[in-house]
């Protein structure tokens, strides 16, 4: 024997009203805010990104530098002078060592001036960043220290060279700035 089940006939469905709407999904309104959310954030966000792109590629630009600083470092060990140019430090003449982001480096009285060019920003380009030797006058064996841009010395050394630093503050890398004035208490 078979047995049938039998529903009872169901009511006739009406239209769901706003207020009683089902999870069907976000409606144009809500999804609206979520973007303009999204939007502000990026915006709060997005003028810090170009100035640390262009930090990060100062910082690589720098170690352009480290062909020059052991010339200069065995010249003050040796003779407890810096050299006054590229010639003196046995070096090629300032726009013989270039890279993508210089176009630069000469040795001033000791001072690495790395002169920005070829394919840096445009906010940089043509701009200096010197790095000084820090050094201890009456010990040359103590290693130079050597100061970037508006950075002051190691307590108990001098920085030596002239600082010819023309790269607005905000684009310079942390090491590289001054450092700021304590608060008072």
């Amino acid at each position: 024997m078979r047995f049938a089940v039998l529903a009872a006939p169901s009511a006739p469905r009406r239209p769901a009203s706003p207020g009683e709407r089902g999870a069907s999904g976000f409606s144009l309104l809500e999804l609206m805010i979520v973007i303009a959310i999204i939007v502000i954030l990026a915006l709060i966000a997005l003028p810090g990104v170009p100035e640390k792109l262009i930090r990060d590629r100062i910082v690589e630009a720098i170690k352009l530098a480290d062909i020059v600083k052991p010339k200069v470092s065995a010249a003050w060990t040796a003779t407890g002078t810096l050299p006054v140019d590229n010639a003196a430090a046995g070096l090629p003449v300032a726009d013989k060592i270039v890279s993508d982001m210089v176009s630069a480096v000469a040795v001033e009285s000791g001072a690495i001036q790395i002169t920005f060019g070829n394919q840096a920003n445009v906010a940089i380009r043509g701009k200096v960043l010197t790095l000084r030797p820090g050094v201890v006058e009456d010990a040359r064996i103590v290693p130079i220290s050597w100061v970037c841009g508006d950075a002051e010395p190691p307590d108990r050394m001098t920085a030596r060279g002239l600082n010819k630093t023309t790269v607005p503050a905000r684009y310079l890398p942390l090491s590289c700035r001054a450092r700021a004035p304590a608060a008072a208490p």
